[in-house]
């Protein structure tokens, strides 16, 4: 029993897996985004695609963007070519989302999110949670207070019950 209660212990002792909020993401239109700058409010991440089956799911990031941004979410598209389905620069990308979909949500660079070269902000996501993006369009939601409040596949829409029963919930906090 005394074993057992010195497990537990040192196990409760040791430092949790904290969610990278810190490390910048370089923004699309120049600069850095931080999830941090976001603390208080919940933030939806994706990482997105132009070359996708998916890739119409930007008209539900920016709807659900346009929903609840007066209330403080934040949408974070962050395309990746670790799938080999974006298009070859930023500004390519940039015009693809801006003349397809309208978007004016935040977008970062090309930047990985699995493997070696995952940024860190996936990098802690996969150490904290083991969730890994499996192919575009993966969601995490952070909650307000840093952690992470959901994660999601490519099937579910930025629309979905799901997601938004959950972003209700953070605002409601």
């Amino acid at each position: 029993m005394r074993l057992i209660a010195a497990l537990f212990a040192t196990l409760l002792a040791l430092p949790a897996a904290a969610l990278d909020r810190t490390t910048p993401f370089d923004s699309i239109d120049g600069g850095e985004l931080r999830l941090g700058d976001w603390a208080g409010q919940p933030v939806l991440v994706v990482n997105t695609a132009s070359r996708c089956g998916f890739t119409p799911q930007y008209d539900g990031l920016q709807a659900l963007y346009d929903r609840y941004r007066h209330r403080g979410l934040v949408v974070l598209a962050v395309p990746s070519d670790d799938f080999r389905q974006e298009l070859s620069s930023e500004a390519e990308v940039k015009e693809f989302c801006e003349v397809n979909f309208g978007l004016d949500i935040p977008m970062t660079t090309i930047t990985h999110v699995r493997g070696p070269e995952a940024h860190p902000f996936y990098a802690s996501l996969a150490a904290e949670t083991g969730f890994t993006p499996a192919w575009n369009f993966n969601k995490v939601l952070v909650a307000p207070d840093g952690r992470v409040a959901g994660t999601w596949g490519s099937m579910t829409r930025p629309l979905s019950g799901a997601i938004t029963r959950q972003i209700e919930t953070l605002l409601a906090e």
